[in-house]
C-alpha cells in the first residue's frame, strides 16, 4: 500500500496540498509569539522592580530593625523582641492606641450607619439630586486630606470648640462617610426593588422590607466596608494632628510627636504592629464579599 503525503496533493506528487500555508502558519506561530515576547523592553523589568525596592525597601528595614538587640538603628547585631516588649510596658504609647482603637470603632459605627442611609437615599432618589448627591459625595476622595485637615480646624476655632478626642471622631465620620457611601451605592443599585415591593405585597411595611430584605442582601458590603474604615481611620495621621487635643493624642499622632525628638527602636515595633493590623484588617475587607459567596476583592474600592 502506497502512503500518501498529508501535505500533498493526490494523485499530483510534488504539489501541496490546500491545507499546507496554514499548517505552515500553524508552525511558525510558537516562534512568532517568543519573537514578541522577546521584543518587550528590557528595561520596564528593571523599572518594575526599581519601584517596588524604593517603595517596600524602608518599610522592610523598619520591620527588621525592630527585632534589633540593640538600640542601633544601622547595624543589626541579634534577633531580639526587647522593643516589643519596651512598647507594651510603655503606658503612654498604650493610652494612645488604646484611643486610636476607640476612635475607629466609633468612626466606622457612624460611618457605616450614614453611608447606608445615604446609599439607599441616593439609589432611591428621582431627578438630578441623586446624580448631584452622588458626584458631591465623590469630592472627599479627591481632595487632599490636608485641606480637609485644615478646614476641619478653622471650623472648630470659629465655632469654639475645643479640640479633644469628640473632634477627632466627628472629623472622622464625615471623612469616611464618602468611603461607605461609595462602596455601597452600587450594592444598593444592583438589588432587584422587586424583592422589595414583594415583601410590602405580603405586609411588610417599608421599613420593614428594608431591615429583612435590603439589608441582609447588603450585609457583606457593609462589613466590608466597616473593616476598611476601621482600618483606614486607625492608620490616619493627617485628619487627626488637626483635630486632636492635648492629651491623649492618637497613636500615629503619638508617634509623630516622639520622632521629632529622635527616632526610638520602640517606635518600629509600634509601625510594625501597625503595618501588620493594617494588612490584616484590609486583607479581611476584601475577602468579606467572599465568604458569602458573592462577588469582591479590589472592585470594593471602585465600586464595580
Amino acid at each position: 500500500m502506497t502512503t500518501v503525503d498529508p501535505q500533498r496533493r493526490p494523485g499530483l506528487p510534488g504539489l501541496p496540498g490546500p491545507d499546507a500555508p496554514r499548517r505552515r502558519r500553524l508552525a511558525r506561530l510558537p516562534r512568532l509569539r517568543r519573537r514578541g515576547v522577546e521584543a518587550r523592553p528590557r528595561f520596564a523589568f528593571v523599572v518594575t522592580v526599581l519601584f517596588f525596592v524604593l517603595l517596600y525597601l524602608p518599610i522592610g528595614m523598619v520591620v527588621l530593625f525592630s527585632f534589633n538587640s540593640q538600640k542601633s538603628l544601622t547595624v543589626f547585631k541579634h534577633f531580639s523582641t526587647r522593643w516589643y516588649s519596651a512598647f507594651f510596658h510603655d503606658h503612654v504609647l498604650l493610652s494612645s492606641l488604646g484611643m486610636s482603637l476607640k476612635i475607629s470603632l466609633v468612626a466606622m459605627i457612624g460611618s457605616v450607619l450614614l453611608g447606608v442611609a445615604l446609599a439607599l437615599g441616593l439609589v432611591r432618589a428621582r431627578g438630578r439630586l441623586g446624580s448631584y448627591s452622588g458626584l458631591i459625595m465623590l469630592v472627599p476622595l479627591i481632595t487632599p486630606e490636608i485641606v480637609t485637615g485644615v478646614a476641619s480646624l478653622m471650623l472648630y476655632k470659629g465655632l469654639g470648640v475645643t479640640l479633644s478626642t469628640g473632634t477627632v471622631m466627628i472629623s472622622e465620620i464625615t471623612f469616611s462617610i464618602s468611603y461607605v457611601t461609595v462602596i455601597l451605592r452600587s450594592r444598593v443599585a444592583a438589588l432587584n426593588p422587586e424583592v422589595e415591593e414583594a415583601a410590602m405585597d405580603l405586609g411588610a411595611t417599608r421599613w420593614q422590607a428594608v431591615r429583612l430584605v435590603t439589608l441582609p442582601a447588603l450585609l457583606p458590603a457593609i462589613l466590608a466596608s466597616a473593616v476598611l474604615i476601621f482600618a483606614l481611620v486607625f492608620d490616619d495621621f493627617v485628619l487627626a494632628y488637626f483635630t486632636t487635643g492635648v492629651d491623649p493624642q492618637p497613636l500615629a499622632v503619638r508617634i509623630y510627636s516622639a520622632i521629632r525628638f529622635g527616632v526610638e527602636p520602640t517606635i518600629n515595633a509600634v509601625g510594625t504592629l501597625m503595618l501588620a493590623g493594617s494588612i490584616t484588617l484590609i486583607a479581611a475587607a476584601l475577602s468579606i464579599p467572599r465568604l458569602f459567596g458573592r462577588s469582591g476583592g479590589l472592585d470594593l474600592l471602585s465600586g464595580d
